[in-house]
C-alpha cells in the first residue's frame, strides 16, 4: 500500500471517544446512567466515563460553557419508535422544532427516510436517536 493510502485510513479502525461537557457531575451521572441506561466505567476528577455500544463517552467537568444549538452526540437505534417510547417513560422530553414536521413522539422523518428525535441533557447539550 502506498504511503498516501496508509495515511488516509490511519484512524479508520481506531475506537472513537465522544466528549460531552457538564458543570454538574451529580446531574450528569443521574441522566446518563439512570435515564439513558449507560454503564459508568470510570470516574475521576475530570470526567465520568460511560460505555455505549463499543464507544467511550467522557462527560467532562467544565467550570462553565454555553451549549451548542446543534446535536453533539447521537445514537443509531434499530427501532426508533420503541426507543423514543422507552425514553419518554424515563421522563426524557423530546425537542420540538417548528420548522420540522415531527410525529406525536417528536420523531422527524427526513426526505431520504432517516428518522431522528432530539432531546437535551441537564446541561442543555442536544442529543439524538435516529434510525434508517
Amino acid at each position: 500500500m502506498s504511503p498516501g493510502k496508509t495515511r488516509s485510513r490511519l484512524l479508520d479502525s481506531a475506537g472513537v471517544i465522544g466528549f460531552i461537557p457538564t458543570v454538574d457531575f451529580r446531574r450528569a451521572k443521574a441522566f446518563y446512567a439512570a435515564k439513558l441506561g449507560l454503564r459508568l466505567v470510570a470516574r475521576d476528577a475530570f470526567a465520568l466515563v460511560f460505555a455505549s455500544g463499543g464507544t467511550t463517552i467522557r462527560v467532562v467537568k467544565v467550570p462553565d460553557f454555553k451549549p451548542a444549538a446543534f446535536t453533539i452526540l447521537g445514537w443509531q437505534v434499530r427501532d426508533i419508535q420503541s426507543c423514543v417510547a422507552a425514553l419518554h417513560a424515563r421522563r426524557i422530553v423530546f425537542e420540538r422544532y417548528p420548522w420540522m414536521q415531527q410525529d406525536a413522539g417528536g420523531i422527524w422523518t427526513s426526505p431520504g427516510g432517516a428518522r431522528v428525535a432530539w432531546f437535551k441533557d441537564p446541561d442543555g447539550n442536544v442529543l439524538s436517536v435516529s434510525s434508517r
